[in-house]
């Protein structure tokens, strides 16, 4: 029986990753993005299908809730850092706009499409949502966003489990092969995160899709409410 799984924010680096994993496995997927183009060339790239869509705007996302029936997986991927909020006003506007940004894109995005396709999933479903390291690591309203996904996940595990849904975050350290940095990667911090790893190598978006896929497969069926660190040590738990 093939499943059906939703990927927000799928055109490009860890989204799209994690959908071109699915999508290999014969998965009917789903990708959002919020440019036409992208979302067009990507869909017909990976052989899925592909909604515009933004996370943020709840009439957005309604719309796409509406044109899906049952769904297997969610994947929240959308997210990562705002473009730069300008900043021009008054010192306090600006870091309220800040602020708000981080949060909507990294929060609120994942919290209003979860809600919108409740309906949709059945025992054995699967929510997973793309955090980050930033969470531990002091990142600014980025990293609070973060840090506040994975609090929300624990309140939704807690409501999804007797449904037989799980809800995990998966926490990304270093990863290449993304725009998170939007090119201003210098040699020398790529090797300071490096450094910082005990297997000596920066995370790839194939590391994030093969985790995504497991934690929606049968074997990760008593993993719930927890927050995944794909990280190559960096940051550890006990």
């Amino acid at each position: 029986m093939t499943r059906t799984v939703l990927v927000t924010g799928g055109t490009s680096g860890i989204g799209r990753a994690i959908a071109e994993r699915f999508a290999a496995d014969r998965t009917e997927v789903y990708i959002t993005g919020r440019h036409p183009d992208t979302v067009e060339r990507t869909a017909k790239e990976l052989g899925v299908h592909g909604v515009v869509c933004d996370a943020t705007d709840p009439g957005q996302v309604a719309a796409l809730a509406a044109r899906l029936s049952e769904l297997d997986a969610l994947v929240n991927a959308s997210g990562g850092l705002p473009e730069a909020v300008p900043g021009d006003g008054p010192a306090l506007e600006a870091l309220l706009a800040q602020w708000q940004t981080n949060l909507a894109q990294n929060l609120l995005g994942a919290v209003l499409t979860t809600a919108s396709v409740l309906d949709k999933l059945t025992s054995g479903s699967s929510v997973i949502s793309i955090g980050s390291i930033g969470a531990e690591r002091g990142g600014g309203s980025y990293g609070a966003a973060k840090a506040a996904l994975a609090a929300w996940n624990a309140s939704l595990s807690r409501e999804l489990g007797p449904h037989g849904i799980t809800s995990n975050v998966i926490s990304a350290g270093y990863i290449t092969g993304t725009n998170f940095f939007r090119d201003q990667m210098t040699d020398e911090r790529h090797n300071a995160l490096v450094d910082e790893t005990h297997n000596k190598r920066p995370g790839t978006v194939e590391d994030i899709g093969a985790t995504a896929y497991f934690l929606a497969s049968p074997g990760a069926r008593h993993i719930t409410g927890q927050t995944i660190h794909v990280n190559g040590g960096a940051f550890t738990t006990r």
